[in-house]
């Protein structure tokens, strides 16, 4: 080892580097390396490189430069000032990598670019979707007044909910019987039935609901509590008044013989009296 290599080799000890090190940082190949520092400068490419890549190793590792090279000189090959010189004394920067850096950061923003455009598209169409629902859900919200001869087959009707009143409009007459809608007191829904002597009020219900019937009114006898699961009808003597309480009003559909009323096909809980009148209030 010459004496050159031996201080290069123990201030880059004292810095704690390896020669895998001193390559990485400086580029230089790691037999180039090796070679000077055990002074075999032959395999170096040429003179120019030795002292080149003398004072690239001595700044490496903190050796003030000039200083090795004035110190060495003599232990350095001199060369001619026309020798040749040798492809790829070095390794080659990673050009590669920087331009692999810059294509991937480019395709990032082109990705960004377009995906910013397809959200808002994203989000125009699930803000329509969201609003076409309830425009289709107002077909047939309000149903006619059933004038079949025959029982009325179960459907899916909406009830109000307590915070809506029904409309204080009669309902027409559906043969002999009318059902007329009195007045919202306390939450109750009143409602006359003209005629009512001898006749059954009936709930037809179409879905789950949780139901409640009293005769007398609100606080007469209970005469049903029940939660219904299937499609059924329920029928009821309209001797006294008859209070319903229903827990899911558009499941329930009310008749006295053929007679109905609009009840608003809200969904929600309601409760209602039914009284029987023997005429027709003037």
């Amino acid at each position: 080892m010459s004496d050159l290599g031996a201080l290069l080799r123990k201030a880059r000890e004292q810095r704690g580097y390896t020669l895998e090190d001193i390559q990485e940082y400086t580029k230089i190949r790691k037999r180039y390396l090796e070679a000077i520092e055990t002074g075999e400068y032959k395999v170096l490419p040429g003179s120019f490189y030795v002292r080149a890549f003398v004072k690239t190793y001595a700044e490496t590792v903190g050796l003030d430069a000039e200083e090795v090279l004035r110190l060495y000189q003599k232990e350095l090959p001199q060369g001619p000032s026309t020798e040749p010189v040798m492809a790829e004394p070095r390794i080659k920067t990673s050009r590669r990598s920087v331009q692999h850096n810059d294509r991937w950061g480019k395709v990032a923003v082109s990705l960004l670019m377009w995906a910013f455009p397809i959200l808002i598209v994203i989000v125009i169409y699930i803000y329509w979707s969201n609003n076409k629902e309830p425009a289709t859900q107002e077909l047939n919200s309000n149903p006619p007044i059933t004038s079949e001869t025959s029982t009325p087959s179960p459907s899916v009707s909406s009830s109000p909910s307590p915070a809506n009143s029904p409309s204080s409009t009669p309902t027409p007459s559906v043969g002999a019987v009318t059902i007329t809608f009195k007045e919202k007191k306390n939450g109750i829904n009143y409602y006359d039935v003209t005629p009512g002597t001898g006749k059954k009020l009936k709930l037809q219900l179409t879905g789950e609901v949780w139901l409640e019937v009293r005769e007398d009114g609100r606080s007469g006898k209970s005469i049903y509590m029940a939660t219904t699961e299937e499609p059924q009808n329920l029928f009821f003597d309209l001797t006294t008044p008859l209070y319903v309480n229903t827990g899911r009003t558009d499941h329930v559909d009310f008749f006295v013989d053929e007679a109905t009323f609009d009840d608003g096909n809200a969904a929600g809980s309601t409760k209602y009296i039914f009284t029987p009148v023997t005429e027709t209030p003037q």
